[in-house]
């Protein structure tokens, strides 16, 4: 999700509570911490950002209800650059960093601002515990034709990105399913590509799936009139899929419309527990090995090995 949004999910009140813990540890794998704790104005270096404490007391709650891991998700170069920053300072913490679709389909005319922020991306990915490329991808939802270009471009750049420095790819589609497919399929995906917030039917899980990569559900696979994510999920092998919360957004039921985090992540593994008849437990170790295929172990400050 980009950062335009963060004003009018910072109004929605305060988050409700922790539901009870997982049976063993699972993880969010896509989450934005900054935008949860501390709205600041994109683009700008010098704003007001959470506090160390504040952060320190989200990932807590997390940890509290078994949700042991996060991967921290950047959407500029500002939010990149702080994400980076959290997963050096904290255990739990992995970091994504990337242009979102939206900031880079609203990029200058000559493209001069686009590539000097995707060489601070770049930059960024090959620190130790950046361990994704995301999210980028297309977004016709928020973007006009006017710049899809640009997001094209920046999407092809950032698989470049990830494949050099041998981390995840971590995509954002929206509206934009064969259009991805396309791109993924001429430039050559990385070894972990990740569908964010998966929003596809079956049939598109289908082609995803037949391409190795990993979907990642959100709090939408609870909602009422997602039978279709349902079933999307139902069909896609236990060993790739992901749980996230993307908050603070697509907060799931039974608290859709207040404000998401990661402590919340156990409503979305319990609803895809019961979607794949798979044991809960066993599903947050498998949820958990996957992560770990993806990202690397947590544990671990040094480069992956591929």
């Amino acid at each position: 999700m980009s950062r335009s949004a963060s004003s009018r999910a910072n109004r929605r009140g305060e988050p409700p509570p922790s539901p009870e813990p997982l049976p063993a540890p699972a993880l969010d794998s896509h989450t934005h911490l900054d935008i949860v704790l501390g709205e600041r104005p994109a683009g700008d270096e010098h704003g007001e950002w959470a506090s160390d404490d504040d952060v320190d007391a989200e990932i807590a709650a997390a940890a509290a209800v078994n949700v042991t891991r996060l991967v921290q998700v950047g959407v500029d170069v500002p939010s990149s650059r702080w994400s980076a920053a959290l997963a050096a300072r904290h255990p739990n913490v992995l970091a994504a960093v990337a242009l979102h679709p939206n900031e880079a389909g609203a990029g200058s005319a000559d493209g001069q601002a686009l590539d000097t922020a995707l060489a601070e991306i770049d930059r960024l990915a090959a620190l130790p515990r950046v361990r994704a490329v995301g999210e980028t991808g297309l977004d016709r939802y928020r973007t006009g034709p006017e710049g899809w270009a640009a997001q094209e471009a920046s999407f092809r750049a950032h698989i470049r990105i990830a494949k050099e420095h041998g981390v995840a790819l971590v995509i954002h589609d929206r509206e934009a399913h064969d259009e991805i497919l396309a791109v993924l399929d001429d430039e050559g995906a990385p070894e972990h590509t990740v569908f964010h917030c998966f929003s596809g039917d079956a049939a598109f899980a289908k082609a995803c799936v037949a391409r190795g990569f990993v979907l990642s559900f959100a709090g939408t696979l609870t909602f009422g009139n997602a039978g279709y994510l349902r079933e999307a999920a139902a069909m896609t092998p236990v060993e790739q899929l992901l749980v996230e919360t993307d908050a603070p957004f697509l907060t799931p039921m039974p608290h859709r419309g207040r404000p998401n985090s990661s402590r919340l992540v156990p409503h979305t593994v319990r609803a895809l527990a019961d979607v794949t008849g798979v044991d809960l437990a066993e599903l947050c170790t498998t949820l958990t090995a996957t992560a770990e295929r993806v990202f690397g172990s947590w544990k671990d400050s040094a480069p992956l090995v591929r």
